[in-house]
């Protein structure tokens, strides 16, 4: 599921509150909406599907009992997100153990199959990816799955947008450095 729009995003606000307070099909419309982009941005946090379902489920049992907090339904995505990122580093630290990645050689559209040094560039980034800590996996899922901006990202790990911006900054040098 590509990023919702503000739009969508406003569109879902209606069923905050009814949700809220207890209509399924309110909180049903929502899970329908945000379920698989949680999902998404929990696997590259934990860096395992089955961990990154375990974490999703827990985040919809959470929301659905927290839903009454949200003070802003139109902020509803990245509240949802953030309890999923949350849910995710907890299980991982939990569970105390490091995912496997799978990497999955497919045909490319080139007559000549998957181009090698794609296939190794695709190894070292996910190797580069797996040594980095799980927050810091969770501060580019948020940026680069969900598409946060500073703004979203600051109020998802509670610091300023410059702050964000500056560890996304000083992140993001860190991996062009490694894989240089």
């Amino acid at each position: 599921m590509e990023a919702m729009t503000g739009t969508a995003a406003r569109d879902l606000s209606e069923f905050v509150e009814p949700a809220a307070a207890g209509d399924e099909a309110a909180f049903t419309r929502i899970v329908a909406a945000y379920d698989n982009e949680m999902y998404r941005v929990c696997v590259a946090v934990c860096r395992d599907q089955t961990i990154a379902a375990d974490a999703v489920q827990s985040a919809w049992s959470i929301a659905w009992r927290k839903l009454k907090k949200v003070r802003d339904p139109s902020r509803l995505r990245p509240w949802l997100i953030a309890i999923a990122v949350n849910e995710a580093k907890t299980l991982l630290s939990r569970r105390g153990k490091r995912a496997q990645v799978e990497v999955v050689a497919g045909a490319s559209d080139r007559a000549g199959g998957l181009d090698p040094a794609t296939g190794i560039e695709m190894i070292d980034l996910l190797a580069a990816l797996d040594r980095l800590d799980p927050d810091e996996r969770a501060l580019l899922a948020m940026r680069y799955v969900a598409g946060f901006n500073a703004t979203e990202l600051a109020a998802a790990l509670g610091i300023s947008p410059s702050g964000t911006r500056t560890r996304l900054e000083r992140l993001t040098a860190r991996l062009r450095e490694e894989l240089a």
